[in-house]
């Protein structure tokens, strides 16, 4: 009996050598990320960070996210110091003329308003929010361009800066991700900021990768589609969105 532990110990460590060597050997992408949780966190367990290591391990790559702010990561990602970004609106390559898009689509995004005032109710249209003060995230190009007539638009960085205008009374709403703002919300106790209903608009996202890694597209697009077909990606939705937004849609 004792003789049989040490071969097999020895197997195990062989196998685990030889899967830790093949995931070193999978060449790595750097992507921007502009997502906070529930999408994505510091443990990488929010579900785009699970659909994202999947698709890229389906792949044969390895998937590594940074997050820079939207616009620095914009501008790097076309300019090849990142190999891409991991959510940008249909588009892009427009302006940014290094950037290719994985055609799939990885997520759709609801572009919400948040406010704490009681007497605001807008209707679900971005043309609603021009007589206002809105404050944005610098770089969210589609809030930038479907509010650049609005009374007043106030550029942050990031999700905290966004709150705290909220928080001093320095904008009439901000716009934010639906799922996003509600798990702000929830976990800084922002009970009186309200989720104005229904989303100014959805937005289907998609992954892009700098030129260089054209030849990368197809097999993500192929990678992407098979875990949204065979199941994995409506598990990660329903265990990382839902059961965390406490069964938000």
């Amino acid at each position: 009996m004792e003789g049989s532990v040490f071969p097999r110990l020895l197997l195990c460590l062989v196998l685990a050598w030889g899967m830790s060597a093949r995931a070193a050997s999978q060449p790595e992408l750097v992507l921007n990320n502009v997502n906070g949780p529930p999408f994505t966190n510091k443990q990488q367990t929010g579900f785009l960070d699970r659909v994202g290591q999947e698709v890229f391990r389906r792949a044969g790559l390895r998937l590594r996210l940074v997050q820079l702010p939207p616009e620095r990561g914009l501008r790097n990602a076309n300019a090849g110091i990142e190999d891409g970004d991991l959510t940008r609106i249909a588009g892009m390559e427009k302006n940014y003329p290094q950037l290719i898009r994985v055609p799939e689509r990885l997520i759709d995004w609801r572009f919400s308003a948040f406010t704490r005032r009681s007497d605001l109710d807008v209707p679900a249209h971005w043309k609603s929010l021009l007589p206002h003060t809105v404050g944005i995230i610098r770089g969210w190009k589609i809030a930038e361009a479907n509010l650049a007539t609005a009374k007043k638009i106030v550029l942050v960085d990031d999700a905290e800066q966004l709150f705290r205008l909220l928080e001093k009374q320095r904008v009439d709403a901000v716009v934010y991700s639906r799922e996003m703002g509600l798990w702000y919300r929830r976990e800084h106790g922002l009970r009186d900021v309200r989720l104005l209903e229904p989303p100014l608009e959805s937005r289907a996202m998609f992954i892009y990768l700098h030129k260089q890694h054209s030849a990368r597209v197809a097999p993500l697009t192929a990678a992407l589609r098979s875990v949204k077909q065979d199941g994995s990606y409506e598990r990660f939705y329903r265990e990382s969105i839902t059961h965390e937004l406490g069964g938000t849609p």
